[in-house]
């Protein structure tokens, strides 16, 4: 206890946490005191030795990771339980979403959904100026940041080409703040290459917005349809990510004789270990936690069935590495077609085993596989499918050398392309590679501009400078800035390398 009371008390005392972050931490804290979910040997040695992970979620499941209301109900019928009534203006509309966001749970204590805030705003609009309209998106957007200051906080717009989503663009551009996060869907039958050249053109401005291929995600989903949350992780609205089991391939790997052993046996057996890790945390959310009792659920704010998990893997790029050099093969993840193949292998073997094996309280009784973007404390592994930071090669060759991944990843992949800052003088070419890559397969477009600021880590914000002060001790009122200058000490985030687009416009890549 003694140990215990030490770490509750540095908590307590930290110089650099506010007394929101500090509450936060101590409930943390609080729920690891309780016993974990019972676990059978193998799983709980496997847990142990990190080979799977349950990504720190808690010893408790009483809510789920993420949580992605349907909005739109609130703002059609208001709500009881709130007393909120049926908004009538967009000032009301607003006002009700601030409030509903308060309500919404998730594994950081932020929502990380705020919705598809187009059509949630859109009906609100009539006789509302474009002045007044930016004006309004501008106070909610900085509202946003500052009461909710939570990188993993993501809003989506799109895919039609509309003066919310424009106002959204043009304020996000203004303000370069690290929340909310943000995704436009793009679908080439309905987008305007007017709005997508905007989209693009803040990514050169401030890194944003993440690019969906809204044609892909959506025929992944349901007709209720999906959101983007948190990093980049695609799911069902009107429900979520009950957990997040992910396993280390670079751990399986190196507990591998050979790459057929890999295949045959030590993939299949750690992967069996992972859904059990889930299946455990799922019962006691669904049979224990009573988090379905909530009036998210009576209201139809959420349905119960519409819960997935995400089946996260990370590491190929190491895993891969070290097959090859068990077989004595030179190629190296990224850069050598033999190696490439037998990353693409992998993903094509773990999609069906994720398609083929059941799970209870899961929606269509399957999880969805996941390129897992990695933790601030992953300091030899490369997130999901990604190329190893600083060995990244030209953009248009790092677009081919991964699209063919993203076919198997439905609950969320994503790669950062880290551009030269040379793209500010020809904004252009962010637009051909961003369809280029979505031409290609890519389930969503993301780069960094090198001089910018403002910079994704693995799916998330920080700023650069933010990090400067927070590594000065000077603390930060945004929760994810701690998070970030873990990552750039211990992962080599800010180790990619800046290249310039220079074949966008190729014959092998134009779209």
């Amino acid at each position: 206890m003694s140990e215990i009371f030490q770490k509750l008390r540095a908590i307590t005392n930290d110089k650099t946490l506010s007394p929101k972050q500090k509450a936060h931490y101590l409930a943390l804290e609080a729920e690891n005191m309780l016993p974990y979910p019972d676990l059978d040997a193998d799983v709980a040695k496997a847990l142990e030795q990190r080979v799977i992970c349950d990504m720190y979620e808690g010893h408790a499941p009483y809510k789920p990771r993420y949580v992605l209301p349907d909005f739109s109900v609130v703002l059609k019928n208001g709500s009881e339980y709130l007393e909120l009534p049926v908004p009538e203006t967009l000032d009301e509309a607003i006002n009700t979403l601030m409030i509903a966001y308060h309500h919404t749970p998730s594994v950081t204590g932020i929502p990380v959904y705020i919705g598809q805030l187009d059509d949630l705003l859109l009906p609100f609009c009539d006789g509302v100026s474009d002045d007044d309209l930016h004006r309004k998106i501008k106070l909610f957007w900085r509202y946003l940041d500052r009461v909710l200051p939570d990188a993993f906080m993501h809003a989506n717009i799109g895919p039609t080409d509309n003066r919310v989503a424009r106002a959204i663009l043009r304020v996000d551009a203004e303000l370069k703040q690290i929340a909310p996060n943000l995704t436009f869907f793009y679908d080439p039958d309905i987008s305007s290459d007017a709005i997508l050249k905007m989209a693009t053109d803040n990514i050169v401005e401030c890194s944003k917005p993440h690019i969906a291929n809204h044609p892909i995600h959506r025929d992944t989903f349901d007709e209720r349809g999906y959101g983007i949350v948190s990093c980049y992780n695609a799911l069902p609205v009107a429900g979520g990510a009950s957990t997040m089991p992910r396993l280390n391939l670079l751990e399986v790997a190196k507990r591998a004789t050979s790459i057929a052993d890999f295949f045959d046996n030590t993939l299949p057996h750690y992967m069996e270990l992972n859904f059990r890790l889930g299946q455990a945390r799922l019962d006691y959310l669904f049979n224990h936690s009573n988090f379905f009792t909530s009036f998210l659920v009576d209201e139809g704010w959420i349905a119960r069935d519409r819960f997935t998990v995400m089946y996260g893997i990370f590491a190929m790029a190491e895993a891969v590495n070290t097959l090859q050099d068990i077989e004595g093969r030179e190629g190296r993840y990224g850069f050598d077609d033999a190696a490439n193949a037998l990353g693409l292998k992998m993903s094509e073997m773990m999609a069906g085993i994720v398609e083929n094996r059941p799970m209870e309280n899961v929606w269509r009784g399957r999880a969805m596989l996941h390129s897992q973007a990695g933790l601030s404390t992953d300091a030899v592994t490369t997130p999901g499918v990604r190329i190893p930071y600083g060995t990244e090669p030209d953009p248009v060759s790092h677009v081919l050398a991964l699209a063919p991944h993203h076919q198997f990843y439905t609950s969320g992949i994503s790669e950062i392309l880290t551009v030269d800052e040379t793209v500010k003088n020809n904004p252009e070419a962010m637009l051909q590679l961003c369809k280029g890559a979505l031409a290609h397969g890519f389930r969503e477009f993301t780069a960094n501009v090198a001089s910018n600021d403002l910079v994704r880590v693995t799916g998330y914000m920080i700023r650069l400078s933010d990090v400067e002060k927070f590594q000065a001790c000077e603390g930060s009122r945004t929760n994810t800035t701690a998070l970030g200058s873990e990552a750039a000490n211990m992962t080599g985030i800010l180790d990619r390398k800046p290249r310039v687009v220079g074949q966008e416009l190729s014959p092998k890549f134009a779209s």
